[in-house]
């Protein structure tokens, strides 16, 4: 087997971002070398607390967390407590993490790890707004012809958006910041809306997280079930989106996702259309690719490697 995938998962806690840190923490083809936090879906201590509460549920202090930006580079924050409940975690019964946060800034962590690993071999994850990231661009801009790729979980287009009619939830939190990843010359995948409304959380398909049986499986399944609520309701579907595994099945399983490569652009300045990612997918204005959109995916096959990588915790 090749050597595992070196990667920084950058994240906001969220029981989506619980199952993705689930998803890499049960495979061995990937090496977490550590896990940022970022204020997004709640506060940052709270998504710095859920960090450490997901990685005791799997058995996995050894992971450090690092906490970071607790707000947008350049606007309030925003947050979704009307999804994930006030802790960010609702569904099942919550401990106070024992392991700690790492004294060193997320952001400082993210440059140092980029600046010491070989350039081309750190994938960066990011399932929440992209605060840490565009800060650390912004403070070490050598950093980003260092970075392997960067697999996010944010925007869309022929869906809309989830948050506003435009806009989804991470990009418009920090459209600024989203900006300035999309114009760094990283190598960016996106996840957006597009592909995540098309992997729901079926009962069929929790039922078969539930029949593992252990207790990261069973938390999973209990966030799930709180999560769920909102999104059937809003979506009249059976069962929710689960946005931010995407990120983590793309590296595991790249062939169950196709897209293709596109020019993105954020809008930060119109008030009714804030935080849109403007995907050109047609090749209309011959503005350079940045992105490869990812636009369908193989949900079957999704849930099946979401379902056997759990199962290994």
């Amino acid at each position: 087997m090749s050597e595992p995938r070196k990667i920084i998962i950058d994240t906001d806690p969220g029981q989506d971002d619980a199952a993705a840190i689930m998803l890499a923490l049960g495979s061995p083809e990937l090496d977490i070398l550590g896990i940022t936090t970022v204020a997004g879906n709640v506060p940052l201590t709270l998504t710095s607390r859920n960090a450490r509460i997901i990685l005791e549920f799997c058995g996995r202090p050894d992971v450090k967390v690092f906490a970071g930006a607790d707000k947008p580079v350049a606007r309030p924050l925003i947050t979704a407590e009307h999804v994930h409940g006030k802790t960010g975690l609702d569904g099942p019964e919550l401990h106070d993490p024992q392991m700690p946060l790492q004294a060193q800034h997320a952001v400082d962590f993210i440059i140092e790890t980029l600046k010491r690993e070989p350039a081309g071999t750190v994938t960066l994850c990011t399932l929440g707004p992209l605060s840490n990231i565009a800060t650390a661009l912004e403070k070490a801009p050598e950093i980003a012809g260092r970075v392997r790729e960067l697999v996010m979980m944010g925007g869309g287009f022929f869906e809309g958006g989830n948050i506003t009619p435009a806009a989804e939830f991470n990009i418009y939190v920090d459209p600024e910041a989203a900006a300035t990843v999309f114009k760094s010359g990283i190598p960016i995948v996106m996840m957006p809306l597009d592909v995540t409304h098309k992997v729901l959380t079926l009962k069929s398909r929790v039922a078969k997280l539930r029949e593992i049986g252990s207790r990261p499986a069973i938390a999973l399944v209990e966030m799930l079930d709180f999560f769920e609520r909102f999104d059937i309701e809003k979506y009249g579907s059976d069962g929710g989106p689960l946005h931010d595994p995407t990120v983590i099945a793309y590296l595991l399983k790249p062939e169950l996702f196709s897209g293709r490569d596109c020019n993105v652009e954020v809008e930060a300045a119109s008030p009714l259309t804030v935080g849109m990612t403007v995907v050109d997918w047609w090749q209309v204005t011959g503005r350079k690719h940045n992105a490869r959109v990812m636009k369908d995916v193989d949900a079957d096959g999704f849930f099946a490697l979401l379902t056997e990588r759990v199962g290994r915790l």
